[in-house]
């Protein structure tokens, strides 16, 4: 699909090897269908080299050593540009990236799907990340089988180092120049594909997630976002770049909706053998998910590549889709667009279907396909309860609407007004909250109290870890005001101003209230939200907070509050 010769920027401390396409075979009106068979015997050949290699595939070790020298061959001899680009970086400083180009396409829109190609130490790294640079190695030599016309230049990239935190994707963007970062319009990860308690989780708004979604509805599979991290998404998006981690998730417990959309035991992780030895070829494998992820993956690379000229295209979503206001007050979503084909454009905003009382306005108005906007929705104390159904329209060079569900609360007496956390300052124990084991307690030193003598402090550990806190709260309808606050202070040891490498996010249900990073040290500072969107409704306050693989950061809340007014 891509280019067949090396990008300029990946020729320091590189080694490149290509071979010869045959010639252009006619457009194939669709992609070829992936036997899962064939996904499979990769996957029996990366266990191989962890079973012969020490029982791993980390990166600096034989085993990965081995699955990047059989990448690089698969991917030559089915005719791509192959580059191996030494991971200076990385452990041992000569881990392999494998980045392949397919030639042909226009090379000024790029799109890019990626692995990572190492495991952990504690075991084989199947399902992480095997299933993912499985299925993609699969997908690639699926489209060199088939050949066809390309408009769009396709590149794959499996990364190593991913495991000590993203080093080998974060040494890769780091080669590239600003145009040729440019010239990527989307990146698309796929990390633990194959997860035997999974569901299907697309999290991203760019081109790929767009048309991974659209797969999956037309073979009735449900997806969600997810709000798991990180993966090498995260070194692309960090740099601009349009992008989105694809899963079926790692160590968060499936749900009993979950299971009533996928199947599976509610209450158990998603992978049980996550980070673990027991994460082998074939018992960690669910092999229909496997299946469909390769013939997803192998979909959208064929659609935004493939084919004649597309015409410039757009999509348009909403987060939250849902609200539930009181009369006078009012809320905001954020209206996401993406480019799913062609060049981005111009997207005028517009809605229709609010009742008398209620008025919608976005700022701003208009947006280039790939922004947001931020719609508010404002009531007027006139405006009858009821639910509405309000259709968002961006208009370009083709219109796409997505639908927004209103609620006007009744106008009663705000009945029961007050504080709605539970234990808001920790102080004793830790129900209601459910937090990572240790996030709770009578903290010293970084995690000491902003008052009292408890606290919450998540990470701080210098290590890749992943650790949340949250809590289930029904603020009750027809009252005026909603206010969530907290108290946060963030220390750090990175020294970097520009990257953020350690995160703290913030949610109220699927709603992202903000995100926090080391980049964001300082005392303790009063930060407030509000809530008024989820009256009358139970909603997850939730805190997860990410490390990665070295230099701490620590993340202590103390002195939550929901406000009800």
């Amino acid at each position: 699909m891509r280019l067949g010769t090396v990008t300029a920027a990946l020729v320091a401390a590189t080694v490149a090897f290509s071979a010869l396409p045959a010639a252009a075979a006619p457009l194939v009106a669709a992609p070829p269908v992936i036997d899962v068979a064939d996904v499979n015997a990769h996957l029996q050949q990366l266990q191989n080299f962890a079973s012969s290699n020490g029982g791993n595939r980390a990166t600096g070790t034989a085993g990965h050593t081995a699955t990047t020298t059989y990448l690089q061959q698969k991917l030559q001899a089915a005719g791509f540009t192959v580059t191996a680009q030494t991971c200076t970086t990385c452990s041992g400083g000569s881990a392999k990236n494998i980045i392949a180009d397919w030639p042909g396409g226009d090379t000024a829109n790029t799109y890019m799907f990626g692995a990572h190609s190492d495991g952990v130490s504690a075991g084989p790294g199947i399902n992480d990340d095997g299933s993912g640079t499985a299925t993609l190695l699969e997908a690639a030599l699926q489209l060199a089988a088939a050949n066809p016309t390309m408009t769009n230049h396709v590149r794959f990239g499996w990364w190593a180092g991913e495991e000590q935190g993203l080093i080998g994707s974060k040494f890769y963007v780091n080669s590239l120049t600003t145009a040729q970062k440019s010239a990527i319009k989307a990146y698309g990860t796929f990390d633990m594909v194959a997860s035997t308690n999974g569901g299907y989780f697309v999290t991203g708004t760019d081109a790929i997630a767009v048309k991974l979604r659209e797969y999956f509805t037309s073979i009735n599979v449900p997806t969600e976002t997810s709000t798991e991290c990180c993966s090498d998404d995260g070194s692309f998006r960090n740099a601009g770049i349009p992008s989105s981690i694809n899963s079926t998730g790692a160590s968060f417990t499936k749900t009993s909706a979950q299971v009533t959309k996928w199947g599976g035991t509610a209450g158990q992780p998603y992978d049980p053998c996550y980070h673990r030895a027991c994460d082998t070829y074939p018992s960690n494998i669910n092999s229909t998910s496997l299946g469909r992820w390769a013939n997803a993956e192998l979909y959208a690379v064929w659609a935004l590549t493939t084919g004649s000229t597309p015409a410039n295209d757009f999509s348009v979503s909403l987060a939250p889709g849902t609200a539930t206001v009181t009369p006078g007050s009012s809320t905001t979503a954020t209206v996401n667009t993406a480019t799913t084909s062609g060049s981005a454009q111009t997207v005028t905003l517009s809605s229709s279907g609010a009742p008398a009382g209620v008025s919608v306005s976005f700022s701003p108005a208009s947006v280039t396909s790939g922004g947001s906007s931020t719609m508010t929705v404002a009531t007027t104390t006139a405006a009858a309860p009821g639910s509405y159904t309000i259709t968002v329209t961006g208009a370009g060079s083709a219109s796409h609407s997505a639908s927004y569900a209103l609620t006007v609360a009744g106008t009663g007496a705000c009945t029961s007004p007050g504080q709605k956390l539970g234990n808001p300052g920790f102080e004793t124990a830790t129900a209601p909250w459910t937090a990572s084991s240790g996030v709770i307690a009578a903290n010293t030193g970084e995690g000491s109290p902003r008052s009292g003598t408890r606290s919450a402090w998540l990470n701080g550990y210098g290590s890749t870890r992943t650790e949340t806190l949250s809590q289930s709260v029904t603020p009750p309808a027809g009252c005026s005001s909603y206010t969530l606050s907290f108290y946060l202070k963030i220390s750090t040891a990175e020294t970097t101003t520009t990257t953020q490498y350690d995160k703290l996010t913030v949610q109220a249900g699927s709603t992202t209230l903000q995100v926090f990073s080391n980049l964001n040290a300082g005392a303790y500072t009063l930060r407030s939200y509000n809530l008024a969107a989820f009256a009358g409704q139970t909603v997850t306050i939730k805190f997860t907070g990410v490390e990665d693989s070295s230099l701490k950061t620590s993340f202590v809340i103390d002195d939550t509050a929901l406000t009800v007014t």
